[in-house]
């Protein structure tokens, strides 16, 4: 059986990860990689440092607005998917490659899987929701991270073809922290263990707009800890151009860092502050407290169980939220035991082992 995977974007490169080291052996695996990131620390080091193999395909797409990226890796994504002739495409997450992925094989009637799928946020202002609610409804298996994803699955009539496998990200963290422990990794210099707080943002919400930019990274620069901010190139050229300092005060910024060093970063800080979906989870599997810049999240286990707290409009509440005390221990595993992956192949072969391929 052949399984195409399409990736593009960081959080998709992390999850292949697991996946690839279950298809060994029991299936070919034909890598695409979009070049929907394409900078080095956002790409190549993730395949280097998660051992995932090398892309059989670069699109090399890079950036560009919504609809000439999508189009782009539509038009690409064709002509690979009528050399390959896999039996089913694999698509990850909710980013542009994963509509753009599953739109190019359901016009060819090729057989999609979705990985993470069912989950939301409700809100129509965010690109990533109407890709994951798009592939949902193109595609023929649906691999739920959670009961949550699978509540919202039936609730649009799509129960039938999903399926609860857990979260992959749930296995690559576990094993990442087990080498780390064994590894004795340094932290960032300057930091100590406990006494710094990790941040990324990146949402257009909060970013493209100078007047809300600068009320986060004020707020963030009058923490009482450093706050190691992990910049995307896009926040260092918008904050450049909106003359907003993003070294001021309590920051220190960073370049993005390989997936252990940011795993390692994570687990030793004070907290997180962000508005990424995978960083928030990430979080709660390592128990560190985080504060979310947003009005919703895809990962309701993580405020529920009382780790994750949002903070959208009054921003004057981001530091209190920020400098709380951590909650109290858990054993909660919403997000799974470490083996999605291996359920998500099971799925795959026991689905479409006899479906025939294009010719």
């Amino acid at each position: 059986m052949r399984i195409l995977s399409v990736v593009g974007a960081r959080p998709q490169f992390v999850k292949l990860a697991p996946i690839a080291r279950a298809m060994e052996g029991r299936a070919e695996h034909i890598i695409v990689h979009t070049g929907q990131h394409y900078d080095e620390l956002m790409s190549d080091v993730f395949f280097q440092d998660l051992d995932i193999p090398a892309p059989d395909y670069n699109l090399g797409v890079g950036s560009g607005k919504h609809g000439e990226q999508t189009g782009t890796m539509l038009a690409g994504l064709e002509g690979v998917f009528e050399r390959a002739k896999p039996d089913v495409v694999l698509v990850y997450g909710d980013t542009n490659s994963t509509l753009a992925a599953a739109l190019a094989a359901v016009k060819m009637h090729i057989p999609v899987a979705h990985l993470e799928a069912g989950l939301r946020s409700f809100n129509r202002r965010m690109p990533e929701e109407h890709n994951r609610v798009l592939t949902d409804h193109a595609a023929d298996l649906l691999l739920s991270p959670t009961q949550v994803g699978m509540d919202h699955l039936a609730n649009e009539g799509l129960a039938e073809r999903a399926l609860l496998v857990g979260d992959v990200m749930t296995d690559v963290l576990f094993r990442v922290r087990e080498q780390l422990s064994a590894a004795n990794e340094p932290l960032p210099s300057g930091l100590d263990a406990g006494g710094y707080y990790v941040c990324t943002i990146h949402r257009p919400d909060n970013t493209d707009d100078p007047a809300r930019l600068k009320a986060i990274v004020d707020s963030l620069a009058a923490l009482n800890k450093p706050v190691l901010l992990l910049a995307h190139p896009r926040l260092k050229a918008l904050a450049e151009s909106h003359g907003i300092n993003l070294a001021a005060g309590s920051l220190v910024l960073s370049e993005p860092l390989a997936y252990p060093q940011l795993v390692n970063a994570v687990a030793n800080s004070a907290g997180v502050v962000t508005d990424s979906g995978g960083l928030q989870k990430e979080a709660f599997l390592l128990r560190v407290p985080c504060t979310t810049i947003r009005p919703e999240t895809e990962w309701v286990e993580t405020v529920q169980l009382g780790w994750n707290v949002l903070v959208n409009d009054d921003l004057g509440r981001l530091a209190g939220a920020v400098e709380r005390p951590a909650p109290g221990p858990t054993d909660a595993a919403p997000y799974g035991d470490g083996h999605a992956a291996v359920r998500t192949i099971d799925a795959l072969l026991d689905t479409f082992a006899s479906v025939q391929p294009i010719q």
